[in-house]
């Protein structure tokens, strides 16, 4: 199946114009059997409360059913399990969770529009797509900073965007590849499935709900003729000067060499977006003085330093390497920064009854992890911090157990070298 994907994409590739028509019996049972074996068997149950293991104990069956649904454009996925997640400023968003047959069904659609429309994406666009990543992202971001003449940096943010994605446009973009109706109405009974919440069904009359296996190539298809497209193909060539554009999902930047570029740009963003259903949070949208010229040129007019943006979880500001040369510099966010540190003050006072080697071997999970993300060329100083937080937060957990076990500053440390933290460590090279 793998095969006969490949080999989808790769005529979409060597053929920009080709339409297909016919693909829809691609998504078989054997292309759904390799979406049960890849499929996370940990993740929440649907409404119908069907985990993958019990899914699994008559696949076979359960995948024929399946399958003849599908050909018999019989199958209906099921209202979504929706709850709310707590975000960074106190609001919630909304997250979807479907059923296990209709996860398999969503990632076997996936595979197929990934197929036929990745061929297509601009090196723009970095988030859901194979071989990039978020530091790839921020790799292209900085290039782009410290290499081209960058002089202004436009923050955008786009309010609700998975939220408010039109299903009739969504059903256009994709018809402009992809004309095989049981494709079309697949993607059109995902949409419109509706959601349960509280015992009460709501219809779903926009958006792509976030949690759907195929929400993220949806909001890419969106994004890429919504944005990347319009902005390689129509304004980049009316740009008196640089201009770059690197896009993760709903987040994206924009950078500029000349100011009345970056205002004629965002002008025509917001008209843009509005005629797609969407709009911008020009709240949260800035456009600032920022690249190698910005600091003399603010210090000049008496402006101060130059401002600062948060892009993928990391704040960029100006700065200068060991030789005096312009270089951009990130730290951890403050939110972010502040939000997990609050995660793991929590995580440790749950667990502060079971072991030491328990916890700390958990820690060290978490420590692990989140290093592997942050820990990036002059961010040494935010890894730091967070670990302190994590060995002062831990001294101070295991002091409340008892008032007979606790510990002083000098018997914590010699507890702490028999069951050390894992240290920060820079993993990732920005200009690697």
């Amino acid at each position: 199946m793998e095969t006969k994907l490949a080999r989808i994409s790769q005529l979409s590739g060597e053929h920009p114009d080709m339409v297909f028509t016919s693909i829809g019996h691609l998504i078989n049972k054997e292309l759904l059997k390799e979406c049960h074996k890849e499929m996370d068997g940990k993740k929440a149950v649907g409404t119908d409360g069907i985990t993958k293991e019990e899914y699994g104990a008559r696949l076979e069956e359960n995948l024929e059913e399946l399958e003849e649904k599908l050909k018999k454009k019989a199958y209906k996925p099921k209202p979504a399990k929706r709850v709310e997640i707590p975000k960074e400023n106190g609001k919630t968003r909304p997250l979807s969770i479907y059923c296990y047959e209709d996860k398999l069904v969503q990632e076997a659609l996936r595979r197929v529009l990934e197929a036929v429309f990745e061929p297509h994406f601009y090196d723009e666009m970095m988030g859901f797509r194979p071989g990039r990543s978020c530091h790839k992202a921020l790799r292209k971001l900085n290039g782009m900073l410290e290499k081209e003449k960058t002089n202004w940096v436009l923050d955008a943010d786009v309010k609700g965007f998975f939220d408010h994605l039109d299903h009739e446009w969504i059903i256009k973009f994709i018809e402009s590849r992809i004309k095989d109706p049981n494709i079309i109405r697949l993607v059109r009974r995902m949409l419109k499935a509706g959601i349960m919440e509280d015992y009460r069904y709501e219809e779903t009359e926009e958006g792509a709900g976030q949690g759907s296996v195929c929400s993220p190539v949806i909001a890419n298809i969106y994004m890429h003729y919504v944005l990347v497209w319009w902005f390689k193909e129509k304004m980049q060539p009316i740009m008196k000067g640089y201009a770059g554009l690197v896009v993760y999902a709903d987040d994206f930047v924009v950078c500029f060499q000349y100011k009345t570029d970056a205002e004629m740009f965002y002008e025509y963003l917001k008209r843009r977006m509005m005629h797609f259903g969407l709009e911008m949070e020009e709240k949260k949208t800035r456009l600032i003085e920022f690249g190698r010229f910005a600091e003399r040129n603010r210090k000049e007019r008496g402006d101060g330093k130059p401002e600062t943006f948060t892009f993928l979880g990391f704040t960029h500001y100006c700065s200068h390497g060991r030789t005096g040369k312009f270089r951009v510099k990130r730290k951890t966010s403050k939110k972010k920064l502040a939000k997990k540190s609050k995660e793991i003050n929590a995580t440790i006072r749950d667990m502060r009854f079971l072991r030491i080697n328990q916890i700390v071997k958990k820690l060290n999970e978490i420590l692990t992890g989140y290093y592997h993300y942050y820990g990036i060329t002059d961010n040494s100083r935010s890894l730091n911090s967070f670990y302190n937080v994590v060995w002062f937060r831990l001294f101070y957990w295991l002091n409340r157990r008892s008032q007979r076990r606790s510990y002083t500053k000098e018997g914590y440390k010699e507890l702490m070298r028999q069951f050390p933290l894992v240290r920060p460590r820079i993993y990732v090279s920005i200009y690697g």
